[in-house]
């Protein structure tokens, strides 16, 4: 399957919050929809779901208008929706059979989430008894209980410690494995590397970088090195490069304890670690940039606009 977004736009009364963005993911491969708050990324979800309608656009499926209601998608909102009072057997069984399982077949798809999920021995507890974590793992065990193949997880590992994160990421790597297509959003930049082949960032309701998240790397990295000093600091090495290296790069930042610093032509690395050595700095590292994506996130939509 691929499902695909087209110059989709969204006002809600004269404020336009989606311009025409457009993005594609296909099954066995989970797309990481990025972007800060109040970015479009909730209204995209909502209108993928038919929650409302877009004002223009369209997002097909196969190259077909998709309709959420003849699909089994799997949707795991922010705002998290179960009921605190009932059980979680009921509603899960509940929640199974409203979307199309029989009795038996929700109750047992109910145990065997609640299985994977290490949450079985809350079966017949009241939701509002458990902790905020499992809580969580139950709300995921829904999403998945008629098996879908689309899934659609809003900031899955809100809040969660790092045993109960490692068991999600279980379950969600399982799923990209099993050939579900999967749309993830999350600001938790770590999750989104260790899952997503491709990213959409969005910007103030604009897609402004989407794409192989592999190959935006290698963009990104492309003319960019990373040179530390063992002796000297960043501050100190970057005056000695602006003021001795000018015609071959421009010191774009100073990251933790490195420069990043921009090439000015193709062959110039081998220039700049000519001149270095020559003048006896004593380098702790010197090579290719490699961004990572909250690197990545930062500069594509960091701005205060």
């Amino acid at each position: 399957m691929k499902l695909e977004v087209r110059d989709l736009s969204k006002s809600f009364g004269g404020n336009e919050v989606l311009h025409g963005i457009s993005f594609s993911v296909e099954s066995g491969n989970a797309l990481g929809l990025l972007g800060r708050n109040g970015a479009g990324k909730t209204t995209t979800i909502r209108i993928l779901m038919n929650i409302f309608k877009g004002n223009a656009g369209s997002v097909l499926l196969d190259g077909k208008p998709f309709d959420p209601a003849k699909h089994q998608i799997g949707y795991m909102p922010e705002e998290r929706g179960l009921y605190p009072k009932k059980t979680v057997s009921e509603q899960l069984i509940y929640l199974g059979m409203l979307r199309g399982l029989s009795a038996k077949k929700a109750k047992e798809n109910m145990k065997k989430w609640l299985a994977k999920m290490e949450v079985s021995e809350y079966e017949n507890r009241k939701l509002e008894t458990l902790s905020k974590g499992n809580q969580q793992k139950v709300q995921l065990a829904q999403t998945l209980i008629t098996d879908p193949k689309i899934i659609i997880l809003d900031e899955p590992f809100s809040g969660l410690d790092p045993v109960n994160s490692q068991i999600l990421k279980d379950v969600i790597s399982e799923q990209i494995q099993q050939g579900k297509l999967v749309i993830f959003s999350s600001h938790q930049m770590s999750y989104v590397e260790e899952f997503c082949q491709q990213i959409a960032i969005l910007n103030h309701g604009d897609v402004v970088l989407s794409g192989e998240l592999k190959e935006i790397k290698r963009e990104f990295g492309r003319d960019r090195l990373v040179v530390s000093s063992l002796e000297e600091t960043p501050e100190e090495l970057a005056h000695r490069l602006r003021d001795t290296f000018a015609d071959l790069l421009e010191v774009e930042k100073v990251q933790k304890d490195r420069l990043i610093i921009r090439k000015k032509a193709s062959d110039a690395k081998l220039k700049i670690l000519e001149r270095l050595v020559e003048q006896d700095v004593d380098l702790e590292f010197f090579g290719m940039y490699e961004p990572s994506l909250n690197d990545i996130f930062v500069e594509k939509a960091g701005d205060e606009a």
